[in-house]
């Protein structure tokens, strides 16, 4: 199958057929952070409340527990401090929750993101604090288990690292089980710059380990999004034991998770059953040794690498707006009838941009109808005038 695309004719691959199989894997904790469905009717001008089409988006998270995958929701990826506001996340986190629940626990399937943005002008620790507890309280309330994310106000109020010690502190003391921490880097949002509370990569490091070491009973994990490969060995190897890191680096996945990093990872909802087959491989190969072991792995590798080129394409600067690509992708897929975002942000990338992640999505074996992703590709070249 051909379509013409900016830059010359594409002859599209063989599509791929991955297997489904909700059984998530036993060599790492996996959770793909997923994206919200607007409704294509509401007005989702930027600025406006959230309309957002509930049934596609529940849909897409069963999509993800298919194929094994935990959901880490209410987070970046659902376009939290990028258009869905408060009263769209409380729904979103009671939902996600509990059309999780004839799955398992939903504690298991299903962490959210609790933050302060609902409280953007917060001036004090005290404030900012009460805010992240409401939050707390609204994931834990749900059954879900709770990602404390990374909060604009006190990365702008706090005076140094004691200052996010103390809030932190007091959030985890609210936690009902240990949860997850979130060190979200300024390529994905520029006003979390000098998060922890020190000048530099490696002060704040020391500052976050502190922390985390302060309060290891409480951090089932950290999730870590600096898109620095070598930084996260590092942390890794510095954390307690039995606190997992989390890789949240889009750009080096594969090779972070085969060295013994587990996963959250805003790409693991464009690319669901390509990472959960590379996961099962992984899986195999921990179990086997010499030459059956190196084979498992060399399939891991093969499914898993053309999947970066595509992530890199989708998560190219400016990061922050990595959110149009991975709902392009669940659009070309049929996972929800228009290509549309809440806060208007269908319009953040070019239509060359989303051509490349057409072609890239191919070429990764993720166009799961071809005809169906030529279609509409096609439709969005024509309403571009091309």
């Amino acid at each position: 199958m051909r379509i013409d695309l900016p830059g010359g004719a594409y002859e599209l691959r063989e599509p791929v057929t991955w297997p489904v199989v909700a059984t998530p894997a036993t060599s790492r904790v996996v959770y793909a952070a997923a994206h919200v469905v607007a409704d294509p009717l509401g007005d989702n001008t930027p600025g406006s409340p959230a309309a957002v089409d509930w049934e596609a988006t529940l849909r897409f998270r069963r999509h993800l527990w298919s194929h094994g995958l935990r959901v880490a929701d209410a987070m970046d990826t659902a376009q939290r401090n990028m258009g869905l506001d408060w009263a769209a996340t409380r729904e979103l986190i009671r939902l996600s929750a509990e059309e999780a629940r004839p799955y398992g626990d939903p504690a298991a399937l299903v962490a959210c993101g609790a933050g302060t943005d609902h409280a953007p002008d917060a001036a004090d620790l005290h404030t900012i604090t009460a805010a992240y507890a409401e939050q707390v309280e609204t994931v834990q309330a749900a059954g879900a288990g709770v990602i404390v994310m990374a909060s604009r106000a006190l990365a702008r109020v706090a005076a140094g690292p004691r200052d996010y010690h103390q809030v932190y502190g007091k959030v985890l003391g609210l936690a009902d089980r240990p949860v997850i921490l979130h060190w979200l880097g300024e390529m994905f949002d520029p006003q979390l710059a000098g998060y922890w509370g020190a000048p530099g990569v490696d002060a704040a490091t020391e500052s976050f380990l502190e922390l985390v070491h302060a309060h290891a009973a409480m951090v089932d994990g950290v999730k870590v999004s600096l898109l620095d490969e070598q930084h996260e060995v590092r942390l890794r190897a510095a954390l307690p034991e039995g606190v997992r890191l989390y890789t949240g680096d889009d750009f080096n996945y594969p090779s972070l998770i085969r060295s013994g990093s587990h996963a959250l990872l805003g790409i693991f909802d464009a690319i669901a059953p390509a990472a959960a087959a590379a996961l099962r491989a992984l899986d195999a190969a921990e179990a086997a040794t010499g030459e059956e072991a190196a084979g498992w792995l060399a399939r891991y590798d093969e499914i898993l690498a053309p999947t970066v080129a595509l992530s890199r394409k989708i998560f190219e600067t400016p990061t922050y707006h990595y959110k149009t690509g991975i709902v392009f992708v669940a659009w070309l897929n049929g996972h929800q009838d228009a290509f549309a975002m809440v806060n208007g942000a269908q319009s953040a990338r070019s239509v060359r941009h989303l051509a490349e992640v057409f072609r890239l999505a191919d070429q990764a074996g993720l166009l799961a109808d071809p005809e169906l992703a030529v279609r509409r590709m096609r439709a969005l070249l024509e309403v571009n005038g091309l």
